[in-house]
């Protein structure tokens, strides 16, 4: 299929899992409603933003992948033809945690898991104590209605994570996400920071001719105000949609998967690539060592 609708879904979450959970699935027929034909929420849509803390109980939010979460959603999908982009804390086994995305096929069927790659470790986002990185490496889904890949939150900042998702075929890049800002800071560097953040996202479609989809949450928890902004650009950059800082929405776009074939025509940055020349990139400093 040459155009798609996309379906995104920015909200905030309580400390209450099933309430989330079935306040996602409200927004899916939401956005299914609206044509949407694939759907993505956003990270860890269940829970709050657990990381702010290191705290042993919030490993109680984990399941297994697939388990009940991606069941129920797997109900759903079927029932709307719809593919569902679905993030979630995996319980791998015990003691072994992962940051995961689960995807699920229009007729319902799971199709695969994506466990995050990078794992920040900040201030008010204490991710490596929670998750393992991840092991699968970068995946790829053929589904009804397009071909697209996912990475998750902190992988968006690395251009290799999008360079080798978009050379294995994807046509879409989605990344879920929980981002914000610190509540102390002000107003000047907020804006950096969300420009930032939209900017190297922007140049990996930019980068590889696709499609980039960016889906966070909104609210404030423990001192950090999610700052939404979630967004859908082409494959040359250009801002199709963006969300707003402060509210829940329900987005549908339609994209135009031909696009890519005309910027990458144009624009031939993947024709003039120098593999041969980068075997440097594998390692951690280019030092005299």
């Amino acid at each position: 299929m040459s155009k798609v609708k996309v379906g995104l879904v920015q909200m905030a979450c309580t400390a209450d899992k099933e309430a989330n959970l079935q306040k996602a699935i409200s927004k899916i027929n939401e956005a299914v409603a609206k044509g949407a034909q694939i759907v993505c929420l956003q990270e860890l849509f269940t829970s709050l933003y657990f990381c702010d803390e290191e705290n042993y109980d919030n490993f109680k939010l984990a399941e297994a992948i697939p388990g009940p979460s991606t069941d129920e959603l797997s109900k759903v999908a079927a029932e709307l033809n719809v593919v569902i982009v679905a993030s979630l804390f995996e319980k791998r086994t015990q003691g072994l945690y992962h940051n995961t995305t689960a995807v699920i096929d229009a007729d319902g069927k799971y199709l695969g898991k994506y466990r995050k790659m990078h794992i920040p470790d900040d201030p008010g986002f204490y991710e490596k104590f929670y998750f393992t990185p991840g092991d699968l490496g970068y995946k790829v889904w053929k589904t009804k209605y397009a071909t697209f890949g996912v990475l998750i939150c902190w992988d968006q900042w690395y251009p290799e994570a999008a360079r080798i998702t978009a050379l294995m075929g994807a046509e879409i890049l989605f990344y879920p996400t929980a981002i914000g800002w610190a509540t102390t800071q002000d107003l000047p560097t907020n804006t950096e920071q969300y420009n930032a953040w939209q900017t190297i996202q922007r140049s990996h479609g930019v980068a590889n001719g696709v499609h980039v989809v960016s889906v966070n949450r909104v609210g404030e928890e423990a001192g950090v105000k999610f700052w939404g902004g979630s967004f859908i650009s082409n494959p040359f950059g250009t801002v199709i949609y963006q969300a707003s800082h402060d509210e829940e929405e329900v987005i549908v776009q339609e994209l135009n998967l031909s696009e890519t074939d005309r910027y990458r025509t144009h624009w031939p940055f993947l024709r003039d690539r120098r593999i041969d020349s980068y075997q440097p990139i594998t390692k951690r400093l280019i030092d005299e060592d």
